[in-house]
């Protein structure tokens, strides 16, 4: 691999994830100084911060014309989220499912995630089928909220309101010039990195930039079972699919309507990323009920390892 384009890949990585640490810290801060209730900003803020890095490359990838690269992105990372960051974290240490998960968020995200298909159907999404995606997502947050309003102790924020305001301001501002900055330099060294190897665009997005746009979701998961929050792990998995579906394909197609070229991503990736989002369903159930231990996570890695195999075969 050409240096420079090693180089861009490390730093623009580096620049996405401060910039999403940075963007999380101030916006949830600022949130708790205006007394803005934990599950709003649960579900609002932190879910917007931690699927930062996806926004801000697909919109990146988009502007600069490599909608395969945008797209990919969120179907790369969606299986990652399932395949990697749940498969590792279950091998590490089983986990013990609510009925929250399977009666409501795994139902809202296997809607969003066959909605994305019926979207990308005719080879494109187009700029009002954004707009219904966000519409979607406001109406997803309503409903989670009125749901789960009981689960309100359970999200650990990780952020103090005690921090000044222009301290908060400033990271906020911070945040947002890494993320920028940052994309400029991953999506460029992803397109490099495509070139020099004669591989697609679709390919590099399913693989280094989907794991790198992911890795904010391992931390928050590896973080939350270290800590022996081991239930927050799923539910942040499965919001930031439902997130990447609704927030990060809604807005990058309002500013700029993806048009498929690589009909791989249509003819094989949206099938796989069904796979891993509805198999979860009969893992929370089979072979033990509610829990998903380590026999699960060796499933699941084996097929998401399997699937990266087959794309470079």
């Amino acid at each position: 691999m050409d240096l420079n384009t090693f180089t861009l890949l490390l730093s623009g990585l580096i620049l996405l994830i401060l910039g999403g640490n940075f963007l999380l810290k101030s916006a949830v801060s600022i949130s708790l100084k205006f007394n803005i209730p934990k599950i709003l900003i649960g579900m609002t803020v932190v879910s917007f911060a931690t699927s930062a890095p996806e926004l801000i490359v697909s919109i990146k990838s988009a502007l600069i014309g490599s909608p395969d690269l945008a797209i990919s992105n969120v179907v790369g990372s969606n299986i990652a989220n399932i395949g990697l960051v749940l498969g590792l974290t279950i091998l590490l240490s089983p986990i013990k499912t609510t009925k929250d998960i399977y009666k409501v968020n795994w139902p809202i995200m296997m809607f969003a995630s066959i909605l994305f298909f019926i979207f990308l159907n005719d080879g494109m999404i187009k700029a009002y089928e954004g707009v219904i995606l966000i519409f979607l997502l406001i109406g997803s947050i309503a409903f989670l909220i009125k749901y789960q309003k009981q689960t309100e102790e359970d999200i650990d924020l990780e952020v103090v309101s005690d921090e000044s305001m222009s301290k908060s301001i400033l990271f906020l501002i911070l945040g947002g010039f890494f993320l920028y900055l940052g994309s400029e330099w991953f999506v460029s060294g992803a397109i490099d990195l495509a070139n020099i190897f004669g591989v697609s665009e679709r390919i590099i997005g399913i693989t280094v930039v989907s794991i790198g746009t992911s890795i904010p979701e391992l931390a928050t998961s590896l973080v939350a079972l270290f800590k022996k929050e081991k239930g927050v792990s799923l539910g942040n998995l499965i919001g930031s699919n439902i997130f990447n579906v609704f927030a990060v394909l809604g807005i990058t197609s309002i500013v700029s309507p993806l048009i498929l070229e690589d009909l791989n991503i249509l003819n094989y990736d949206i099938y796989v990323m069904l796979f891993f989002a509805a198999i979860v369903f009969p893992l929370i159930f089979f072979p033990k009920k509610h829990i998903l231990g380590r026999l699960e996570g060796l499933i699941l890695l084996s097929c998401y390892f399997f699937y990266i195999f087959n794309i470079f075969s």
